[in-house]
């Protein structure tokens, strides 16, 4: 597979399927393999998919200094220019639905459409308790870190404490500035999911092109618990007319 040499990391990356792009942002101390097990067959099927390992994740090797969510969507603007060549639908989860809401939000020219599952545009947002993973957790990722990383496994802890100091302090956007996102927007989460349930209302009144869609049945992992469903949503969606 290639990598693209963007300016501050080189980033692997795969492409699937024909169609309009569609570029897929994945969760946070995972890799783009998540979509691989739950979406991407069926989304390939009528896109030209892209899907991308962020700095720090994956095949992707980690780079000096903090990682944050405005450096992933100024690494990922750059990868839309660079790779994708121009505008594109975007499906963040988790980590990356922030990461793609950012995008939207400086460069809204770059987005078609924005799919946000499950994800925060405050740190605030996330309920109590879920940012502390436990030990069965942290071994699991560090064990699917392990398998591809190029820094190798050992450098795992390092990564998950620049997430965690990410994840306790951003993204720190507010209602204004969900309000100044005009990008046509579907706020996927799960009826068991791990956000606040009056901060995904409070995004969903506040951004003024926006749908709302809980999924019944799921936690966190929405996109893998039903990815038949939330493809059928996802599709819908992006083959919806710009009102």
């Amino acid at each position: 597979m290639p990598y693209a040499p963007l300016s501050e990391v080189s980033t692997w990356y795969a492409e699937q399927g024909a169609g309009e792009p569609l570029v897929l942002l994945h969760p946070g101390a995972a890799d783009s393999r998540a979509f691989e097990m739950t979406n991407l067959a069926g989304l390939a099927e009528r896109y030209h998919t892209y899907r991308f390992d962020r700095r720090g994740h994956g095949r992707t090797a980690d780079v000096p200094g903090p990682i944050g969510y405005r450096r992933m969507a100024a690494d990922t603007v750059e990868f839309l220019e660079t790779v994708v060549g121009g505008p594109a639908y975007l499906l963040g989860h988790s980590d990356g639905a922030p990461v793609g809401l950012l995008v939207a939000a400086t460069r809204p020219d770059l987005v078609r459409k924005l799919v946000f599952a499950s994800g925060v545009y405050h740190h605030q947002g996330w309920l109590p308790g879920v940012l502390d993973l436990d030990d069965e957790s942290l071994t699991f990722l560090r064990d699917w870190y392990g398998e591809v990383s190029p820094d190798g496994v050992a450098h795992f802890d390092e990564v998950y404490a620049k997430l965690d100091r990410m994840h306790r302090a951003e993204p720190t956007l507010t209602p204004d500035d969900l309000a100044r996102i005009e990008t046509p927007a579907l706020l996927m989460f799960a009826d068991d999911d791990e956000v606040e349930p009056a901060h995904l209302h409070t995004m969903h009144r506040a951004m003024p092109h926006a749908q709302l869609a809980i999924v019944p049945g799921t936690g966190h992992g929405l996109l893998g618990d039903k990815p038949d469903l939330c493809n059928r949503l996802i599709i819908d969606f992006l083959d919806e007319p710009a009102q």
